[in-house]
């Protein structure tokens, strides 16, 4: 019998009543609603354990644990629970990062075990739009990546991270773990660029992809060719690749000091609905 209120680690059986939640906000939740619709909920599938918090011997919060910390429609209760868990089993993830109430609250409770952090980024506009660009054409110029250009891509990619993340994607496992990464995307045919004698001037990712939202993510202009508007344009084409063959909903998050990024996000039509959070480490 579950007690009142309780945590534990969920398995396959489980999986109707996590994705009911997951559904439940389907923009926020994409990331991990994209990993668990194609591996369920199997640990070692997954790459990581999906934690349930119980109220009433009913699934109300989840939390995946795997690279990265990841509360899900978690009340405050849940997330104290959260906290003492992985207090418990102590850091194995990358970063914590979600909605930015919750993962708030989840820093302030492990910071004193887990910290310092490398970085915190306490709020990150989180940006939604269902509808092209009215307002800015597509570059014809941006196209899918194809499997064969996977070398050519990759720079970009690993610019892109280093300056955004500020670690070398490389670092650790000589990159392995980021090339595969790469590699499945550019497989699922959800990478982008514009490239232009063999040299990448605009890049941008579909991350997460489910059937009712997907999220862009790594968008990158070659620092020589910034100012020229390639990022709107860019993205504007993306978002329509991205409403004609993944999902109804798109989204993005961004840091909040982005200021030309957001401005950028805005003039192509996505508009700001709500926050994340980001504890890197």
């Amino acid at each position: 019998m579950l007690t009142q209120t309780t945590t534990r680690v969920l398995d396959p059986g489980d999986l109707d009543a996590v994705l009911a939640i997951l559904y439940s906000e389907p923009v926020a939740n994409a990331f991990v609603t994209s990993r668990v619709q194609v591996a369920g909920l199997d640990p070692w599938r997954l790459g990581g354990e999906m934690w349930g918090w119980y109220e009433n011997g009913r699934l109300r919060s989840l939390c995946y644990s795997g690279a990265n910390l990841v509360p899900i429609c978690a009340t405050p209760e849940a997330v104290r629970a959260f906290a003492d868990r992985a207090r418990r089993s102590g850091r194995r993830c990358s970063s914590i990062v979600g909605p930015a109430e919750a993962t708030a609250l989840l820093w302030k409770l492990l910071e004193p075990s887990w910290g310092p952090a490398r970085d915190v980024r306490p709020h990150q506009p989180l940006m939604v739009t269902e509808q092209p660009s009215p307002e800015v054409g597509p570059d014809p110029l941006v196209r899918r990546i194809g499997k064969d250009e996977i070398d050519v891509i990759m720079p970009a990619c690993v610019a892109m991270f280093t300056e955004e993340v500020g670690v070398s994607p490389l670092a650790g496992d000589g990159g392995l773990l980021y090339q595969a990464r790469v590699a499945e995307l550019v497989g699922a045919g959800r990478s982008f660029a514009r490239i232009e004698n063999g040299q990448v001037l605009f890049k941008a990712e579909i991350g997460a992809a489910t059937v009712r939202a997907c999220q862009i993510q790594g968008v990158w202009v070659a620092p020589e060719h910034r100012g020229r508007g390639l990022s709107k344009t860019g993205m504007a084409a993306v978002l329509n690749f991205a409403l004609a063959d993944v999902a109804p909903v798109v989204s993005l998050y961004v840091n909040d000091f982005n200021t030309a990024a957001r401005a950028a996000y805005r003039r192509v039509g996505f508009r700001e609905t709500g926050a994340f959070m980001s504890v890197l480490f």
